[in-house]
């Protein structure tokens, strides 16, 4: 394989405008490029989040039920994530902490009743579920986002298993039922510290790309039998906190703002790749903007979500925007269009889609073309690039087609959008050679590569891969014979680096 030495520029603009014409090749004739040319007409790779979540609370997702044999969970999870990388999803966010329990190793919580059927009690023979997701999902090319629910503490589906362990018996005074749950109180001090220490414990021990919350906050409201609201049972905590004068409402917002602030700075002290995410339900307040109704998230769950945005404390934002197109109080595009207004810190705005609706019935169930219509519109405004879908089930292969109309969207493969508030630095191009029948990559510099963008030029067009950076060796498609290759070396914060260009020899 022998380097591209000649820089000539000439015809640049003429090559970069028919780049992105169908049908139209880039050179014509018998003149093959130099490096100039070569570099002007090398395409930008696509760009967009494309994820799912993994639900582990009531088994919704994975595993397919509590307490089944260790080979089967990871047969399981190996095609869940193979169905999503087959797709063209680049992410996965996996619950790991559905009701302050565990699916992984820790010091802190208890095992999952999800995982094994009993509380406390850890997978045998023995794994890691957390660190397994993670290298099978970067195996694939797949971010991993580790979701966290900071506050539920135990949920109806599996009450009859409490381990010594569990917030409930180690801190009794921290939590409290309301309605059918369990939940920490989040103006307890104990409380929020349990829960920042869990999540903080993840960051430092595994490599996860994002820390992911969803809209449970204080609970959603619940009534008693004759319809009357119930009260969340924290006049113990509120009565040690009045010391500033705020009234309940606002002093409930000031601890759930503390908790995401400070998730927020110590991660970044931690790991400052590592992304934020926020997936708040999508109406901030009725009114905003003026045509909207529903539910008050700012009242009933004490989420003031937009400060959490506009303060700059996520890096990543997803309300829940589970409304169709045409709605009239809840419209999708005006919805969205609200919140990217208020991202004033230029932050990822990368809204959530009730993907799952496919597989309601009645007036619950939607059609697969209206999360089409859905993606296509997010692609289609600017200040938004992604999407994610809830739930992985909904995209797994069946009769409904929605897995097949989501992977028809994501044809052509596409990177993540980079974070350069998390770092700038751009990684070195790699060094390539060809050894034999294949393309080696050596990886250079101190910045780190998570993916490879690879193009190959067939003398005419170029066709381009995005590639796992562990894989380190490259064979060209099996319907080209290709002159020449582009590698180009993708940071963890999705920084892409010079290209390297090689002519592949005969």
């Amino acid at each position: 394989m022998s380097p591209v030495y000649s820089a000539r520029f000439y015809a640049a603009i003429l090559l970069v405008a028919t780049l992105y014409l169908p049908g139209c090749a880039l050179f014509s004739g018998a003149r093959l490029p130099d490096e100039g040319d070569l570099r002007a007409s090398l395409p930008a790779p696509e760009r967009e989040f494309r994820a799912a979540w993994v639900a582990t609370v009531a088994n919704i997702d994975w595993p397919s039920a509590p307490a089944l044999p260790v080979a089967t969970q990871q047969a399981e999870l190996r095609s869940l994530l193979d169905r999503a990388a087959a797709m063209g999803l680049n992410a996965i966010i996996l619950q790991v902490r559905p009701t302050a329990d565990a699916f992984y190793d820790s010091p802190l919580e208890p095992w999952s009743w999800y995982l094994t059927g009993e509380q406390g009690q850890a997978p045998v023979p023995a794994y890691d579920p957390l660190a397994f997701a993670i290298d099978e999902a970067h195996r694939r090319g797949l971010e991993l986002h580790a979701w966290f629910n900071p506050y539920r503490a135990l949920h109806p589906t599996a009450m009859d298993s409490t381990s010594d362990l569990h917030v409930s018996q180690r801190l009794p005074r921290a939590t409290a039922p309301y309605g059918e749950l369990v939940w920490m109180d989040p103006g307890n001090t104990q409380a929020t510290e349990h829960s920042l220490a869990v999540m903080l414990d993840v960051v430092r021990r595994y490599d996860v790309d994002g820390i992911h919350l969803d809209d449970y906050f204080y609970p959603y409201p619940v009534t008693d039998a004759s319809g009357a609201p119930v009260a969340f049972p924290d006049s113990v905590s509120f009565a040690a906190g009045r010391a500033d004068g705020l009234e309940r409402a606002d002093w409930r917002r000031r601890n759930v703002d503390t908790f995401i602030q400070t998730l927020y700075e110590e991660v970044k002290a931690v790991k400052p790749w590592v992304k934020v995410g926020i997936s708040p339900f999508g109406i901030w307040r009725p009114g905003y903007p003026a045509s909207i109704q529903g539910f008050d998230q700012y009242e009933g769950l004490y989420a003031d979500a937009r400060k959490w945005l506009r303060e700059g404390w996520v890096d990543y934002f997803t309300p829940q925007l589970y409304w169709a197109i045409d709605s009239d109080g809840q419209s999708y595009p005006k919805l969205l269009d609200w919140w990217i207004g208020e991202n004033v810190h230029a932050r990822h705005i990368w809204p959530g889609n009730y993907t799952s609706r496919v597989i309601l019935e009645g007036s619950a169930y939607w059609d697969p073309a209206e999360i089409v219509r859905q993606l296509r519109h997010t692609r289609s405004t600017p200040g938004a690039t992604g999407n994610v879908h809830f739930s992985m089930r909904a995209l797994m292969p069946a009769a409904h087609g929605m897995g097949r109309a989501v992977a028809a969207e994501y044809a052509r493969p596409a990177l993540i959008p980079a974070s350069p508030w998390l770092s700038s630095a751009p990684p070195q191009a790699p060094v390539v050679t060809q050894p034999s029948t294949h393309v080696a990559l050596h990886p250079q510099g101190a910045v780190s590569a998570r993916w490879w963008v690879v193009d190959w030029f067939d003398g005419r067009r170029w066709t381009s891969q995005i590639v796992p950076a562990w894989q380190q060796r490259l064979v060209p498609p099996a319907h080209m014979s290709p002159k020449y290759l582009a590698v180009r070396a993708v940071s963890r914060t999705g920084v892409l680096s010079a290209p390297t260009i090689v002519r592949i020899d005969d």
